[in-house]
């Protein structure tokens, strides 16, 4: 697993979110929300203490790794890199950035004010951001061919997946799990408007209905039989793919069984390297639920 080093934004997550920043929160998607309540910033903070502890280690040389990932620990987007950095063993440290992506700091090296964010030497402007984009420059830089496929059809097939989910599959479970996670949903949306509850609620759910269709999608055609989109191993896809049904549990949806058994396998396969990152997700998702419960 990657050797890793964490440090949080000048304040712990769970202190930074509760200052004015989370009243100008990030948009969501690649983007998780920044915005939060004090329940939330709670929530994010639990899962993590052991992560931190864990990962607040110095690599053997001492040296700070080249690599850094500022991200936010409840967000499905956020958690893919996380995960592919740790499957793909590369050295790196990571930030929380909870509460800090408005701040004047992050951006001036980040304008579009999202997580995950990575800096690395050689990037043209030192730093890259949204998810896909960090995975593939990464697997390219270090040659991860079982991660990302060189052959230009195999490869093709995998940008294909992951370019359907980000703009078909992941708009719908935006639209379906945000409010119940208390994200801030897209401008120009039904969510996001001053529209009746009960307008708000019916195009919820039909966005929940909607994810069906191209979660069958990825079954049929992407997976064709294979036990993931990359074949025997799972590929940048698959992180992308699994991490984003994580939060479909917000609002209990109910997955088909071969996409519970492909999560699980998944994780089989990946260890801690997906464990690790997910229960943050999944301790938030817990931790929102049971304040909506109580």
């Amino acid at each position: 697993m990657a050797k890793m080093t964490t440090k949080s934004a000048k304040k712990p997550a769970a202190k930074g979110a509760t200052k004015p920043a989370a009243k100008a929160a990030t948009k969501p998607a690649d983007k998780a929300s920044n915005t939060s309540a004090k329940s939330a910033t709670k929530a994010a903070a639990k899962p993590a203490a052991k992560a931190s502890a864990k990962s607040a280690r110095k690599t053997k040389s001492g040296k700070k790794p080249a690599l850094t990932l500022s991200m936010l620990k409840p967000s499905v987007n956020n958690m893919c890199v996380r995960v592919f950095a740790r499957a793909a063993g590369l050295d790196h440290s990571e930030t929380d950035v909870w509460g800090h992506t408005r701040s004047p700091e992050y951006m001036a090296r980040n304008p579009a004010h999202l997580a995950p964010m990575i800096e690395d030497k050689g990037l043209p402007r030192g730093v890259l951001w949204e998810s896909c984009a960090i995975m593939q420059y990464l697997a390219n830089k270090h040659g991860l061919e079982k991660l990302y496929p060189k052959a230009p059809a195999k490869r093709a097939m995998i940008d294909s997946a992951m370019f359907y989910l980000i703009g078909t599959l992941y708009p719908y479970v935006a639209r379906a799990t945000y409010p119940a996670l208390n994200f801030p949903q897209y401008a120009g949306e039904v969510g996001h408007s001053d529209a009746h509850p009960d307008k708000k609620a019916e195009a919820q759910k039909a966005a929940i209905e909607a994810i069906a269709e191209p979660l069958e999608v990825f079954h049929s055609f992407f997976r064709n039989g294979k036990p993931f989109i990359g074949g025997k191993n799972p590929s940048i896809a698959d992180i992308r793919l699994a991490a984003t049904l994580e939060f479909l549990a917000a609002i209990d949806y109910a997955l088909p069984q071969w996409a519970k058994e492909y999560m699980a396998a998944i994780e089989k396969k990946l260890g801690k390297a997906y464990a690790e990152p997910a229960a943050d997700v999944r301790g938030y998702i817990a931790h929102v639920k049971a304040q909506a419960g109580a």
